[in-house]
């Protein structure tokens, strides 16, 4: 497994510049008290867009956790499940399916927006925009997944019912691909690596890409989230963790090579070349950029719309988000 050493840091740092969060050394933790627990069970699933809790993990050892401990989890649909049963302390999780389990009741809160994109959803020739949907067949990993849920807002966002207009059907990722290269299903929605084998292998062609499309572009795709009472029973350990990973992000940033072969060495992206394509595309720098409060209130109107979620956006809000570390830490790390 590549570390990175404390030079290592330091020289990141340097080559970042004052753009990139200042210093990736520990700077203002130096002047707080240690955590109030040094131990943290990070999740890990086969996404690739999870740089930054890879890229990581020194970090966090230098804001005073002497235990840091990765737990796979082989199904994106189990990774909330987990939060909310103390399976694992933290999570990077999209920013849609959070919505729905906020309302549903889960003790989980967003401690701040990680990168916005990552998202691809592919068509077929009969399906050139998203309001082609209706009357179409997408596949989805699972009903309320996070695919579905993203498809489902963006249909809701141009006026196609989705559950009266759109026919959903239910296939592995491997299904899916196989189904929409043979025709029997006209969208897919890509995740990465997912999306990047698609557009390699020319099957489809790329409908909306939330990389660089609006509004999607615009908002936060994943979030950091927690237990509720996490931030409560160990504030000090809470900003120290969120400070960690906006700093991974200009780590993911800088030395996209270095993330792509742990996200390899981890078994999370098999193939290098897809995820170094992930790493040097997806905006990990601009976290600033973007606002999680209204990620939430955005995501939010989208599911009302679809008549996924009945919570006003400020009940979301107020019942699933602490975003008092990531505020602070935007003034701190000043460019």
């Amino acid at each position: 497994m590549s570390r990175l050493t404390r030079r290592e840091l330091v020289r990141l740092a340097t080559a970042a510049g004052a753009a990139a969060l200042g210093s990736l050394t520990p700077g203002h933790a130096a002047a707080e008290p240690p955590p109030e627990t040094t131990s943290l069970k990070i999740l890990q699933f086969p996404s690739g867009c999870q740089g930054p809790i890879h890229a990581a993990e020194e970090l966090l050892r230098s804001e005073g956790f002497t235990d840091v401990r990765y737990v796979p989890s082989s199904s994106t649909q189990d990774n909330l499940k987990m939060l909310d049963t103390r399976a694992v302390d933290v999570s990077i999780q999209f920013s849609a399916p959070l919505i729905m389990e906020i309302e549903r009741g889960a003790e989980i809160v967003t401690l701040g927006g990680i990168h916005a994109g990552c998202f691809v959803l592919f068509g077929r020739d009969n399906v050139r925009s998203v309001r082609d949907l209706k009357g179409k067949t997408v596949s989805v990993p699972a009903f309320d997944s996070a695919a579905q849920l993203y498809v489902a807002s963006m249909a809701a966002y141009v006026g196609v019912n989705p559950a009266r207009d759109i026919t959903w059907m239910t296939h592995s990722v491997d299904d899916a691909t196989r189904m929409f290269r043979d025709g029997k299903v006209d969208a897919v929605m890509g995740f990465p690596p997912t999306a990047q084998e698609l557009r390699a292998r020319k099957i489809g062609h790329v409908v909306v890409d939330s990389t660089v499309d609006r509004p999607w572009s615009q908002y936060f795709c994943c979030m950091m989230v927690t237990q509720r009472d996490f931030p409560r029973k160990y504030p000090v350990a809470a900003k120290r963790l969120v400070r960690a990973i906006v700093k991974a992000n200009a780590v993911c940033a800088q030395e996209p090579e270095r993330v792509a072969r742990r996200l390899v060495e981890r078994g999370v992206v098999k193939q290098y070349d897809y995820a170094l394509q992930i790493v040097k595309e997806l905006p990990y720098a601009r976290w600033r950029d973007y606002d999680s409060t209204d990620t939430l209130r955005f995501y939010a109107l989208r599911l009302h719309e679809a008549g996924m979620v009945k919570s006003t956006p400020q009940k979301i809000i107020a019942q699933g988000s602490d975003l008092r570390f990531v505020d602070e830490l935007r003034k701190e790390l000043k460019g």
